[in-house]
């Protein structure tokens, strides 16, 4: 007869590599690994570890930043901070690449979501980049590798399923701790686009364009840029709860949008509300069903062998560090982030523990992991949005992407050599790191 917990994980992998939903996976693999290991009476407890998976206060979040982030895509807020950063900018080469990315930044704060800011700055951005000379697929591949950051820069959808998986948590500590590390990303996405942009001669018609007033275009784009600091600043004086942050960040891009911009409608407010409510579905069905696949790995002692296993490799904290990381940046090629999170982690905190890491420093690596896959094939969520939207191959954007990915991989090589460069502003915010 075969062991349950092989039953377990070879359920799991042999539909993943199927192409079924991540959910039908989990939950298939959840129930094989019950009915096998446990009995047929262990079976009424998959309804109950399904609710359970999703009745948890904090995820209330998860609906509300993705309405913030629909709000502010639809209400015009994307083109208006295109507008001042290419104020900031101004027409030179490789400045609106750079402009791209900083917009991507921005638009991450509020979204919380790389494919929701992919899609809204793409839409912007890829026709403006095309009629000053860059390459489609070198458009799509930065926009792609820049929304990324979204994923760590608060308000991050994947940081708050984080604090939800790992009890005593400070999702505060964790949005905080995200903002430094997301910015150096953007950073490190910045320099290697302009040395690409002045090699191959990419915006030469960018010089022949008009900077918009810089007094007028930051008017403008005030608004969108007020979001993050409405979020993080009413966190930071104890307004709210990151709960009730994300009602206030929902409520004020509807406000934006209806009576400030006026740019959406009934029929757009409709939409937003239709479209969220989508996205929404789909990812607390994959958070519910992980919830099952997770107590039924816990108890089968599947999670706990395979953690004995890995430090049995070594008891040199870095090198297992560096094993996960690697394991999680080849996960990221075929998993979306929210599914990375759910399954991964009640594998990898007995490690985490076990080595005693800093659970905030460890929850940002992984959101970085996260992100390059984001724009790693054969999946690259990211790049499957702007590829799209900007009409070339995945395959085309390769040759551009590899450098942005070198970039990244370096600067997440940086933030796990050097813990103190994503926990000083939520120490200095006197948030609750677990140090």
């Amino acid at each position: 007869m075969i062991a349950p917990e092989v039953l377990l994980i070879g359920v799991f992998v042999v539909l993943l590599l199927a192409g079924v939903p991540v959910a039908v996976v989990l939950g298939l693999a959840g129930a094989a690994g019950i009915l096998v290991g446990l009995d047929l009476a262990s079976l009424s407890m998959i309804g109950t570890n399904v609710y359970n998976g999703i009745a948890k206060y904090p995820l209330i979040a998860i609906p509300l930043f993705i309405l913030t982030g629909l709000a502010f895509e639809r209400s015009g807020v994307a083109e208006r901070l295109v507008r001042f950063a290419s104020a900031l900018v101004g027409p030179r080469r490789g400045g609106l690449a750079v402009v791209a990315v900083l917009v991507s930044l921005i638009m991450g704060g509020m979204s919380g979501s790389g494919p929701a800011d992919a899609a809204a700055v793409a839409t912007v951005m890829i026709p403006a980049m095309a009629r000053a000379g860059y390459p489609k697929a070198f458009s799509a591949g930065l926009i792609a590798a820049s929304s990324s950051t979204a994923i760590i820069i608060p308000p991050s959808i994947a940081l708050i399923i984080y604090s939800v998986m790992v009890p005593g948590t400070d999702l505060r500590a964790l949005f905080a701790a995200g903002l430094i590390p997301g910015l150096l990303c953007g950073l490190a996405i910045i320099l290697p686009v302009i040395w690409l942009s002045y090699r191959h001669k990419f915006g030469s018609a960018e010089g022949e364009a008009e900077r918009p007033p810089l007094g007028r275009s930051f008017l403008d784009a005030l608004p969108g840029l007020l979001a993050p600091v409405i979020i993080l600043g009413g966190l930071r004086i104890g307004l709210f709860t990151p709960t009730e942050a994300a009602a206030v960040a929902a409520v004020y891009g509807l406000l934006v949008g209806t009576l400030l911009h006026r740019t959406l409608g009934w029929r757009e407010i409709y939409r937003i509300l239709a479209d969220g409510a989508e996205i929404t579905a789909v990812v607390m069905i994959i958070i519910s069903f992980a919830g099952l696949f997770a107590w039924a790995g816990s108890t089968l002692g599947v999670f706990s062998a395979a953690a004995e296993g890995l430090l049995s490799i070594s008891d040199q904290a870095w090198v297992v560090l560096g094993l996960i990381m690697v394991f999680l940046l080849l996960a990221g090629m075929v998993l979306d982030g929210v599914s990375i999170y759910l399954i991964m982690l009640p594998l990898l905190m007995p490690i985490v523990h076990a080595f005693e890491w800093n659970t905030v420093w460890f929850g940002i690596l992984m959101a970085m992991n996260i992100a390059i896959g984001q724009f790693t094939p054969p999946i690259a969520v990211n790049l499957m949005v702007t590829t799209r939207i900007a009409g070339v191959g995945m395959e085309d954007t390769m040759k551009w992407v590899v450098w942005m990915l070198a970039s990244m991989v370096g600067m997440l090589m940086l933030i796990a050599l050097f813990p103190d460069i994503a926990l000083w502003l939520p120490e200095a915010l006197d948030f609750r790191t677990g140090r």
